[in-house]
Parts: C-alpha cells; sequence; structure tokens
C-alpha cells in the first residue's frame, strides 16, 4: 500500500504568471485563493518584467537562423541552442530586473518594448 505525503513548503513564494487567460481565469484564480498561493499582481502585456520571455526570444532568433526544415530538426535545434544559452545571459537578465521594473513604472504599466542585453 503506497502511503501519499502532503508537500509542505518551509518558506512563503509568490507565484508569478504571463496574465494569459488559462491564468487568469475564474477557475485558477478561485484554485489559488484556495490553496492560499500568493499571486505577483503585475501588467498584462509586459514581457519586460519576466526573464524568460527574453530568453524565449533569444531562443527563437538562433533557430530561425538554424533554418529547420522539419519537425524534426525544430525539435533538434531547440535542444542545442537552449543548451547554448550562457549561465551569465540568465543572470544579465535577473540583475536588469529593477530597471525594466522602473522602466514599466515609470511608463506607467505599458510595455517598455525595452531589449535588455
Amino acid at each position: 500500500m503506497s502511503q501519499q505525503r502532503k508537500l509542505e513548503m518551509k518558506r512563503k513564494f509568490t507565484f508569478q504568471n504571463d496574465n494569459d487567460p488559462k491564468h487568469t481565469s475564474k477557475s485558477t484564480k478561485t484554485w489559488l485563493h484556495q490553496k492560499n498561493i500568493n499571486v505577483l499582481e503585475w501588467p498584462s502585456q509586459s514581457r519586460d518584467l519576466n526573464p524568460i520571455e527574453h530568453l524565449w526570444v533569444d531562443l527563437k532568433r538562433a533557430v530561425h537562423r538554424r533554418c529547420p526544415r522539419n519537425p524534426t530538426d525544430l525539435e533538434h535545434f531547440c535542444k542545442e541552442e537552449w543548451a547554448n544559452i550562457a549561465t551569465s545571459r540568465c543572470a544579465i537578465l535577473i540583475d536588469s530586473y529593477p530597471k525594466r521594473l522602473s522602466a514599466v513604472r515609470k511608463s506607467k504599466c505599458i510595455s517598455t518594448v525595452i531589449i535588455w542585453c
């Protein structure tokens, strides 16, 4: 007989979503509330605040340059290019977060369309 254990988080975390309709639907909001999950309030359409969105752009550009001819190429190139993203790129995006946040605040929560490198 398998025994299920409840996972307990020792620290309080804040959930960040990208304001996609599936993340902001009434049922999702209800579920998050019932689970007592703190959700970060932030402007929709503001990819400036989410470091992963910048990495997706990097990945798409790198894969596009390689001109995949079929789904197999696409998958292979995506995996290779993802592995080639330097950890320093991730660090730069995280370190530049305060600047992006400040820019969004100054623009009154309108996406700043700045590519931070």
